[in-house]
């Protein structure tokens, strides 16, 4: 059984699924334009949530279709929470009136449970919770009840007096919202009944099992790169296939961090794969990105190249082995959202290498992790026996340091970036603070600044150091790195590397900024 969350375009919509599934709950998110009725019986949905959105509820009909049929489910038994946009949404298809408010409620705001409801069970009268919108509910017809307002006086959250429809104008998702993992609890165990059987090992498990049955013979190929990622989808491969059939594929591109080659050999060896082929190709990658600055061209000549080489290496391969059936590709939750491949109204906002890959020859492709976000990821890695030193590896982008070199890439400019990494690696092990962050790395910008070296006046790169917090990359804090650290790998990137002149950190959440910069 599963929980639904109709995407309408919110950006907690993807922090609602997270809150469900660590709460024990499969879930998976619905676009609002896709068949409602074939994805409940596709995923066997047995409870809806309707996300937040950008939009007013009158502004597509479309919308109030969605909510309609939505009502409709209800009346055969399948629970629904409108949440935000949702919420609106809910009370505006059943006749209440929703309307722009003079005064916004964004942030956090006190709400006042007013009725009993199993909603709130073991949550207080008066909590704080996370407000983000324009529009509310004004009015409300005979068949909703208000079970809480906010302290503006607004409706904050209702209920159905007959059907098993709520609304709630915050976001529970959201840590800011205090019990807001109860009321989504409640929601779903009291109100629909549910039972938390999921967690992303049992669930790997089974898609172990059903590679194995769908793919009893034949050679598979699995290109890794040295993260957490596709290390964990050859282990998949490898825990269904077994390690004679299963092939793994290294590609040093030249663009990788420093001693890759090695890590991964080693590591594969570790883990106990047989079939372990490095192919260094990194002068052809260099060549090919030879004035090239855009960053989706960069990823574009990436790809392709990548490509390129991949079947060439896979015609060499098969000569030795055999054709290959399948290709397990690493491909995780935020890639497709970030690709535009799930979601509502999901713009592009990168082309992921991963998901680029998808043209790539005749063999059947397999994406063991392509429903799990990256923290579940790390889970199943651990599950699979996944050494530490991968698993705590920070991510690392498919397209390499291409895109933490901003501009044109050469070869000393690879150079810098490379010895950089090294040292902001090294220095956030020996303080022991590798392990709590979700990324950091250093970033080199395409403009020079004056400075100052020995007694001369100097002319040089700026680096910028990004380190991040996140649980899942769908949103991310900058670290509040202490300044003795910060002023470590400033003065160390200055003195190692002659060219660098000045050092800068970056303090940018996302959103509204993508964790890597291109």
């Amino acid at each position: 059984m599963s929980v639904g969350i109709i995407d309408f375009g919110g950006q907690y919509t993807h922090l609602i699924a997270r809150r469900c599934r660590g709460l024990g709950y499969r879930s998976v998110v619905v676009p609002f334009f896709s068949n409602i009725d074939d994805e409940i019986e596709k995923e066997n949905i047995r409870a809806l949530i309707i996300s937040g959105g950008p939009r007013s509820v009158d502004e597509e009909e479309m919308f109030a279709r969605v909510a309609i049929k939505v009502v409709e489910k209800a009346k055969r038994g399948i629970p629904v929470l409108g949440i935000c946009f949702g919420h609106q949404l809910i009370a505006y298809v059943l006749g209440g009136r929703v309307e722009k408010r003079v005064k916004s409620e964004f942030g956090e705001t006190k709400v006042n449970v007013m009725t009993n409801d199993m909603l709130f069970d073991g949550v207080p009268t008066v909590f704080t919770a996370w407000m983000s919108h324009n529009d509310t509910v004004t009015s409300l017809p005979e068949d909703l009840v208000v079970l809480a307002i906010s302290e503006n006086n607004a409706i904050a959250a209702f209920r159905h007096r007959e059907l098993p429809i709520y609304g709630v104008q915050f976001h529970p998702e959201v840590a800011h919202t205090e019990h807001g993992l109860d009321i989504l609890s409640n929601f779903l165990s009291k109100v629909a009944g549910l039972t938390p059987t999921w967690n992303p090992t049992s669930a790997i498990d089974e898609i172990i099992n059903e590679i194995r049955a769908k793919y009893p013979t034949g050679n598979a190929l699995v290109a890794v790169s040295g993260g957490v990622d596709s290390i964990t989808t050859a282990v998949v491969m490898l825990k269904a296939l077994g390690p004679d059939r299963v092939h793994v594929l290294f590609i040093d591109t030249g663009l990788m961090r420093e001693g890759e080659a090695d890590f991964v050999r080693n590591a594969l060896a570790e883990i106990g794969f047989k079939n372990i082929h490095i192919i260094d190709a990194s002068q052809r990658f260099i060549r090919a990105l030879k004035g090239v600055s855009d960053p989706e061209e960069k990823r574009r000549v990436i790809a392709e190249k990548f490509k390129e080489v991949f079947e060439e290496a896979i015609e060499n391969l098969e000569k030795n082995y055999g054709k290959f059936i399948v290709f397990g590709q690493g491909t995780i939750y935020p890639d497709r959202i970030e690709s535009g491949k799930a979601g509502a109204g999901s713009m592009k906002i990168k082309s992921h290498h991963n998901v680029v890959m998808e043209s790539l020859r005749g063999v059947a492709m397999v994406e063991p992790l392509a429903e799990f976000y990256k923290d579940e990821v790390r889970v199943i890695a651990v599950h699979l026996g996944v050494p530490s030193r991968i698993v705590n590896r920070h991510s690392f982008p498919g397209p390499g340091l291409a895109v933490r070199i901003l501009g044109e890439i050469d070869e000393d400019k690879l150079r810098i970036i490379k010895k950089a990494t090294q040292i902001v690696e090294e220095i956030l092990v020996e303080e022991g603070l590798y392990d709590k962050l979700w990324q950091a790395f250093p970033v080199l910008l395409p403009v020079k600044s004056v400075g100052v070296k020995g007694d001369s006046r100097a002319y040089g790169y700026i680096i910028s150091v990004r380190a991040v917090e996140s649980v899942d990359a769908m949103t991310a804090s900058f670290a509040k790195l202490p300044w003795e650290l910060l002023s470590k790998i400033a003065s160390r990137i200055v003195s190692e590397i002659p060219e660098v002149v000045r050092v800068v950190y970056d303090v940018t959440n996302k959103p509204p900024a993508t964790i890597e910069y291109e």
